[in-house]
């Protein structure tokens, strides 16, 4: 019988019991009914996740404009980041999973980039219709919204935020990471910010009843971005919104760009955060 993972599971696999085996990261795939594609996808696996039994919790990991599903693999040294934190205690074993959301042009760009219904490509419905079912199904996975977490960097970072602003009862914390969240009035009106315009959560939040801003309040939120980004204008933007609709946040501005360093270092808190939400 699969069982929720235990604070004892925890203290054997900090104490570094031998028959532990190494972490693992995969790649997978699954058919999209709703998209008509097949779609890849990342995840990391903790150690001891073969042979424990047991149910994990899950962050969805999100990567930004110009990447795909394995840019948190092989930019963004996820593997050896969830393995650090795990092993000095700092992080809870969980499940990551990394989908992707490319375009198909140049440079992985273009139609069909991004996280949100577009015209003839509905991934929004895709990602909650079917890719969770899916990954939950396919891995031993704690289904409830206090064992999932969200993050993601840039474009990622406004799939996060709209994401848990849209269906707060799915996800325990939210974590944008230079997050493209807001301003969107002095950017280009044309390609990625003419789309994810419709989707600023600045006209979510003023558009929100109070019973979706008490849901929106039930998630845990982590903004970070870097003091020299150029999202940061509208990173602090969203923060005066939620203060101004009294939402809970914890906001970071580091030394920092838009650029792998940075978001390799805030996965570190990240993971540590939504540790305290998944042990609540």
């Amino acid at each position: 019988m699969l069982r929720k993972i235990s604070f004892a599971l925890i203290v054997a696999l900090f104490a570094g019991v031998g028959f532990i085996n190494a972490s693992t990261v995969k790649n997978g795939e699954m058919e999209s009914r709703i998209l008509g594609v097949t779609k890849p996808y990342a995840v990391y696996l903790p150690d001891g996740y073969e042979y424990s039994g047991v149910e994990y919790p899950v962050l969805y990991l999100l990567h930004g404009a110009s990447d795909t599903f394995r840019a948190w693999v092989d930019k963004g040294s996820v593997q050896a980041i969830a393995d650090q934190e795990i092993r000095a205690g700092f992080a809870l074993p969980m499940i990551i999973v990394m989908p992707d959301a490319r375009g198909i042009e140049l440079n992985n760009m273009g139609k069909n980039m991004g996280y949100f219904n577009m015209p003839d490509w509905p991934y929004e419905d895709f990602f909650f219709q079917e890719f969770i079912p899916f990954i939950e199904k396919t891995y031993r996975i704690s289904k409830d919204k206090g064992s999932r977490a969200i993050a993601g960097l840039s474009m990622g970072g406004g799939g996060t935020t709209v994401y848990a602003m849209r269906h707060p009862e799915m996800f325990s914390s939210a974590c944008p990471l230079s997050g493209l969240v807001g301003g969107f009035e002095n950017m280009p009106q044309e390609g990625l910010w003419k789309d994810a315009a419709p989707h600023s959560p600045i006209l979510i939040l003023d558009n929100a009843t109070p019973e979706q801003l008490d849901a929106i309040r039930s998630v845990r939120w982590y903004v970070d971005c870097g003091d020299d980004d150029f999202l940061l204008d509208g990173n602090i933007e969203l923060l005066q919104k939620m203060r101004e609709k009294k939402i809970p946040v914890q906001f970071r501005i580091r030394d920092g760009v838009h650029n792998w360093l940075y978001w390799q270092q805030s996965l570190h808190e990240v993971l540590k955060y939504i540790s305290i939400g998944f042990a609540e």
